[in-house]
């Protein structure tokens, strides 16, 4: 029979094929040999070395001050079983492990499989490198990657802090240790709690990747995600992690904390809560002092008060919390909201460019073409101040160009305007009204009977006072010299009708809380004119204003 023929392209495909076949196997030999290295167990010293030739030809058994050596690693123990087959050897009492002058390891039983290099530690473990032991009854230590690990309990300790875990690893090289399952973290300063955690020994830096708690004297944090230095007490904190400090909770999507500081700063859909005053800041960026308890919040920022159960929001460019001799009898604080002030409550609204409160006098003061809505009234000025009495309006000053209107129907509005207007209430419920310089009023009178309107009465005087009840007036009176006119409805002139002050401004009332955030500008024919009092310097200013003179 003719042999048959093989061309060069099978040649190839065969000798590929064996290659493919052969690599894997090749190639895994090769990493045993890098591991293990062959390189036998020596046995440097026993008191006593025995051996069975005909039961266990291949068993040492060696007692007394036992010292063995492999790839530079030492062990010593009082006896051992050396495998020669295998290359193993298992140890009994008082076992010890060295490596270099960093790496000590002790326990009470090993085995050592001297080809993979994985040392088996059960009872009384201690592995201890440089500054850092671990301690636990059942620890596996692989020399080839350097890296111990338990699977029943175990911990870990450094010049700062003291882990405990069930599950655990430590990697000499990298100084990273691994913890899982009923995590503690015990520093003199705190106590961190986690299901999953690591830990550089090398930084002192613990990276959360699990449910987190972090307990101080005076703080609580929680986070899932997150670094956290253990030294510095910074933290980095992800995924609406929470910080809580005496009655406060800051939040959102990405925090960081600095603990000795007292200094919480967080970003995106942020919310910082004080549930002692019932009140709160959001905003996508906010910052907190808690030592010297000041807050900012902005991009999109809005505070919330709920302390009265209808909330009160309001949103600014900024806000701003400053507190003022802290720790003392005379502590005050102040928040401050600028610019493009928009406040929306059921029962109120508020427009203007900034406001400021002060807690020292209950007073909160509007400035630059402030608005105020109440239902059907409109009451608006250069500048509102509004004194509160724990936290229900007392009475409100409204100064220069101050004008309130109360729509009536669709076509009739009592108006009254003046120099300035202030306003006292009785448990929220407006019952004094008195209006000063350059008094005007348009109001309109009605039967008491059918509760028709009379007619229009116009007048003018220099002070007003007026008792509300029910939101009605029930008695006013022009104080001094006063002109006026009652004008039946169908004879009432053309220039007559308003007052020429009159603006009604509901293009930009806030119509609810949604709204405060669509700024709105007020028609240029709506807008207050600009009055030049004249200089009004106080001394002081006049002597800077000299200075400047002369330079």
């Amino acid at each position: 029979m003719r042999a048959p023929v093989h061309t060069p392209s099978l040649w190839w495909h065969r000798i590929i094929l064996l290659l493919v076949l052969c690599v894997p196997s090749v190639w895994m030999n090769a990493q045993k040999k890098s591991a293990g290295k062959k390189v036998r167990i020596d046995l440097l010293h026993a008191d006593d070395a025995l051996a069975d030739k005909l039961a266990r030809p291949d068993v040492q058994v060696l007692k007394g001050d036992v010292r063995l050596k492999h790839n530079e690693m030492y062990m010593y123990c009082d006896s051992a079983l050396i495998f020669e087959k295998i290359n193993s050897v298992e140890a009994y009492g008082n076992v010890r492990m060295e490596q270099g002058d960093t790496l000590f390891i002790y326990g009470d039983y090993a085995y050592y499989d001297g080809i993979s290099q994985l040392a088996m530690l059960r009872e009384n473990v201690r592995l201890i490198n440089r500054k850092t032991e671990l301690r636990t009854d059942s620890l596996n230590y692989d020399r080839v990657y350097n890296l111990g690990y338990y699977f029943d309990g175990g911990s870990l300790s450094d010049e700062e802090n003291l882990l405990t875990s069930i599950l655990g690893e430590y990697n000499l090289t990298t100084k990273l240790a691994k913890f899982n399952e009923e995590v503690k973290l015990t520093n003199p300063r705190f106590v961190l709690t986690s299901d999953t955690l690591h830990y550089s020994t090398m930084t002192k830096v613990a990276t959360i990747v699990g449910p987190s708690h972090i307990e101080g004297d005076k703080s609580h944090v929680y986070s899932d995600l997150g670094t956290y230095n253990t030294i510095t007490e910074q933290g980095r904190l992800y995924n609406r992690s929470l910080v809580i400090s005496e009655g406060r909770k800051l939040t959102g999507d990405t925090l960081f904390y600095d603990k000795k500081r007292g200094f919480g700063e967080a970003f995106s859909r942020v919310v910082l809560n004080d549930t002692i005053n019932k009140n709160m800041l959001r905003g996508n960026y906010c910052w907190y002092d808690e030592v010297r308890q000041n807050a900012l919040a902005t991009k999109r920022a809005v505070a919330i008060d709920y302390s009265q159960g209808d909330s009160l929001f309001v949103h600014a460019d900024t806000l701003r919390l400053y507190s003022y001799f802290l720790n003392t009898d005379s502590v005050y604080r102040e928040t401050h909201a600028y610019h493009k002030v928009r406040a929306y409550r059921t029962d109120v609204q508020a427009v203007c460019d900034s406001v400021v409160f002060c807690s020292k006098d209950s007073c909160m003061t509007m400035y630059r073409d402030p608005v105020i809505w109440n239902q059907n009234q409109q009451l608006l000025g250069e500048q509102i101040k509004v004194y509160m009495n724990d936290s229900t309006i007392n009475w409100a000053h409204v100064i220069n160009q101050a004008l309130t209107i109360e729509k009536f129907d669709s076509i009739h509005y009592n108006q009254l305007a003046g120099r300035e207007i202030k306003a006292f209430f009785d448990k929220g419920e407006i019952r004094l009204i008195e209006v000063n310089g350059n008094v005007q009023t348009i109001y309109f009178p009605m039967d008491d009977k059918d509760s028709t309107l009379i007619g229009q009465n116009n007048a003018e005087g220099s002070f007003l006072r007026m008792l509300v009840r029910n939101k009605k007036m029930e008695y006013g009176a022009f104080i001094g010299k006063t002109t006026g006119t009652l004008y039946p409805l169908d004879q009432v002139p053309a220039d007559k009708a308003r007052l020429h002050s009159f603006v009604w401004l509901t293009n930009i009332r806030p119509r609810n809380k949604d709204d405060i955030f669509d700024w709105k500008e007020k028609n240029e024919d709506q807008k207050l004119k600009k009055i030049d009092r004249g200089n009004k310097l106080t001394p002081r200013q006049m002597r800077i204003e000299r200075t400047n003179s002369k330079k």
